[in-house]
C-alpha cells in the first residue's frame, strides 16, 4: 500500500500541471469544453441540407421525396 508506481507519479504530475500550470488554466479548459458541447448541440438542432440545396428537417420527408415500395397485387391470383 505504501509503494507508488510510475503510473501514479505521471498522473500526479499531470494533475499538478493542470492546477498550477498557469493563470486560469482549468477555467480555459472548462470554457473550451463548454463551447464544444454548445456547438455539438447546435449541430444536432440545425436543419440538414440535401444535395438539391433545399433545407429540410431531419426525420420529416416531403411527399415529393417519398417512394411507394408496396408491391402490386397480382391480378391473376386475386381473380381465382
Amino acid at each position: 500500500m505504501g509503494s507508488v508506481g510510475p503510473l501514479q507519479l505521471v498522473l500526479l504530475v499531470v494533475v499538478a500541471l493542470l492546477v498550477f500550470g498557469g493563470r486560469g488554466r482549468i477555467s480555459s479548459i472548462m470554457g473550451d469544453m463548454a463551447k464544444g458541447i454548445r456547438s455539438f448541440r447546435q449541430g444536432l438542432n440545425e436543419d440538414d441540407e440535401d444535395d438539391t440545396g433545399k433545407t429540410r428537417s431531419v426525420g420529416k420527408g416531403d411527399d415529393d421525396d417519398m417512394v411507394n415500395v408496396t408491391p402490386k397485387k397480382d391480378e391473376a391470383k386475386s381473380s381465382s
